[in-house]
């Protein structure tokens, strides 16, 4: 498998084991290295990781202390093939399980691997929550925000939904409570689970179909920040260009094109096009391909600087030096 993946993990690592490997499917095996059985409380969050050269980076690090700090025990499994010695040196501690694997099958089927290996859900699970680090932040405590999850509510939570294709919850945070976690549907979704090579196949089949599953069995699957009240939001809070500030005046084109587009129903990615209002509104992260690479060219997105220091000035420069690796030919 090792040799598949065209990596090496060289010596600051653990050795997988056969009863680990069991369960997983022999044709689910990607995996190259775990570390863990350890016992695992009522809380748990799967983490997906990736990165080219198996670093851990330090926004990374704040959101699984966060989530820690949040009461969850956490499941790492990444994607990169590799784990450089410190990653592993800082990761030991924090976490229950940590598994690397090679990079196929992108999220799901990592969270697919770690439920398997961590043995997951137990009979004691009351919230399991998978998450990524294609975000930046928490940018304020993750537990308000989780306690916020009323399973007695909903079945499922999420933090934003979208209406793009199909109604679904975005993935990059999304929390199954018990209900959920012993329904027939969450397991034979998680089964079907394989490793796709597309993104945009991942995002059709699983992304929107984990929502579309759960719905289908009669499961309820409800957000913290909906789509439809981040727009009225936005509309209430409309009001005309006061002054000639550029900035100003490329908030509100953003702001006239939201609207218009909201107007003519055509749906929008709540992490990019309304990045803003959910910010305003209390929204605790912002989307890293927002600020890497804009690829659908939100006009405003050079605003963000100024309200993520309004929230949080320790966690906005961590996402200042976090860009300063990553950016080509712009500026924050």
């Amino acid at each position: 498998m090792a040799a598949a993946c065209g990596r090496k993990l060289g010596r600051e690592v653990w050795a997988s084991t056969a009863k680990l490997l069991a369960r997983v499917e022999p044709s689910r095996r990607p995996i190259l290295a775990v570390q863990g059985e350890v016992a695992l409380s009522s809380r748990v969050a799967i983490f997906c990781h990736f990165h080219l050269r198996g670093h851990l980076s330090e926004h990374a690090r704040r959101y699984l202390t966060a989530l820690a700090e949040a009461g969850l025990s956490v499941v790492f499994v990444s994607n990169s093939g590799r784990l450089d010695p410190d990653a592993v040196r800082w990761l030991r501690p924090r976490c229950a399980w940590i598994i690397v694997r090679c990079n196929i099958g992108f999220d799901f089927a990592a969270w697919r691997d770690g439920l398997a290996i961590a043995g997951l859900p137990t009979a004691k699970t009351e919230m399991l929550l998978i998450a990524n680090d294609s975000v930046y932040g928490p940018l304020s405590p993750l537990g308000p925000v989780l306690a916020r999850m009323d399973f007695s509510v909903a079945d499922v939570w999420g933090l934003t939904d979208s209406w793009q294709s199909r109604f679904h919850l975005q993935s990059y945070l999304v929390a199954f409570g018990p209900r959920a976690l012993r329904h027939p549907a969450f397991a034979h979704f998680w089964a079907q689970v394989r490793d796709l090579r597309s993104k945009e196949a991942v995002i059709r089949a699983y992304e929107i179909g984990l929502t579309q599953t759960l719905l289908d069995a009669g499961l309820s699957c409800e957000v913290l920040w909906p789509y439809v009240d981040t727009l009225a939001a936005l509309q209430a809070a409309q009001h005309e260009v006061v002054g000639t500030s550029p900035l100003v005046e490329v908030q509100h084109q953003a702001e006239r094109w939201i609207l218009n587009a909201s107007a003519r129903r055509v749906p929008m990615n709540p992490t990019a096009e309304l990045w803003r209002p959910l910010l305003v509104a209390g929204f605790p992260f912002l989307k890293r391909e927002l600020l890497r690479k804009n690829p659908i060219g939100v006009a405003d997105v050079g605003a963000w600087l100024d309200l993520a220091r309004a929230v949080s000035p320790d966690e906005a420069d961590v996402i200042l030096r976090d860009l300063r690796n990553s950016l080509r030919k712009s500026a924050p």
